[in-house]
């Protein structure tokens, strides 16, 4: 049996030893081990680091839609391919909150605002900031996604009371550059340096089934666990279907048990890591969602649309997350809920 990862606590019991030094090899033979092993390792890295019975819910705008210049060959917002997708402009901020309104009375604790950007110009992060500011006098959680950004524009969100910035590394070094080439990979690099020294969370994840081997996306997770550190939220999304993009020529569904074991990996590489099943959840099954809430994954977005694909009816989670026995919210790393458990007794 490979003795994949090293659960001996570092932090008086609470959490699994976090590294940044991961090998690939290592990565794989973690990926490879029998799966009744690998999810015994993940659940038991999870429940060191969280809550295992509860699921963080949150809601995605697109704030700002189509039109954009960069060829990721995945999207339907960019303005390189044919997609039947009408480019539109920054929403009213106050159409913005409205919305993060309603997400809030669904359920949502956390509201991500997305804008099809290369980066920003700055009139248009000051309705962003302000956005932001809104959103979190609600009592949400705030996240944007804007492209790249300056370090100073980084303070600027800060500033605002931005809690979390997403911007995906997609993929991994070696197969970056056949989805996209008007962006390099370091240039993602930059902007999550650029944000965590404005002291902002980070999220960062990728995408699963765009043509690329297992290999490539266990080198994306060897690559996020290696940053100075680690995500506090890992996204993992599935290609979700968009006519008229070039992945279509390769983009073939990902295997459900791969899947599984991708989830698990995530959870044991990454311990302290909120991990989102995020787009693509309208292909998975309720048992298959089942198997990776158990691999580790703890965060999903609700409502019926991400930015322009669909995503999973609300009825189907509430009934999913119910049958579970699997409650809501933000969620809490492991020292609040022994804590609480603790005073019960």
């Amino acid at each position: 049996m490979v003795a994949a990862v090293d659960l001996k606590r570092s932090d008086g019991g609470n959490s699994a030893q976090l590294r940044r030094n991961w090998k690939r090899a290592e990565a794989e033979a973690l990926y490879r081990l029998p799966f009744a092993e690998l999810m015994f390792q993940a659940q038991s890295v999870h429940r060191a680091n969280f809550d295992p019975n509860h699921v963080e819910t949150a809601s995605l705008l697109s704030i700002k839609t189509g039109g954009c210049p960069e060829d990721c060959g995945y999207c339907s917002q960019s303005a390189h391919y044919d997609t039947g997708l009408k480019a539109t402009r920054l929403m009213n901020p106050a159409d913005v909150v409205a919305t993060a309104q309603r997400a809030k009375d669904a359920g949502a604790t956390r509201f991500c605002m997305a804008a099809a950007w290369r980066s920003p110009k700055d009139r248009d992060l000051d309705q962003v900031c302000d956005m932001v500011s809104a959103v979190k006098g609600l009592g949400m959680e705030t996240c944007v996604t804007l492209g790249m950004l300056t370090p100073k524009q980084a303070a600027r969100l800060s500033e605002a009371g931005l809690d979390f910035y997403n911007h995906n590394v997609d993929t991994s070094a070696q197969f970056y550059g056949k989805i996209i080439t008007t962006r390099t990979l370091q240039d993602r690099i930059d902007t999550l340096a650029h944000v965590r020294e404005a002291g902002i969370k980070v999220c960062c994840g990728g995408i699963i089934g765009l043509g690329e081997l297992v290999e490539d996306r266990l080198a994306m997770l060897v690559l996020l666990a290696n940053l100075p550190s680690h995500p506090e939220s890992v996204p993992i999304n599935l290609w979700n279907e968009v006519k008229g993009v070039p992945v279509n020529d390769t983009a073939e569904r990902a295997d459900p048990i791969a899947l599984a074991r991708l989830v698990a990996a995530t959870r044991i590489m990454m311990p302290k890591s909120v991990v989102r099943l995020s787009a693509g959840r309208q292909y998975m099954s309720d048992e298959l969602q089942a198997l990776c809430f158990l691999a580790g994954a703890n965060s999903i977005f609700i409502g019926d649309v991400l930015l322009t694909t669909k995503n999973r009816k609300a009825d189907r989670d509430t009934s999913l997350l119910a049958r579970l026995g699997i409650t809501t919210g933000r969620t809490e790393h492991s020292g609040a809920h022994a804590a609480r458990q603790l005073h019960r007794r």
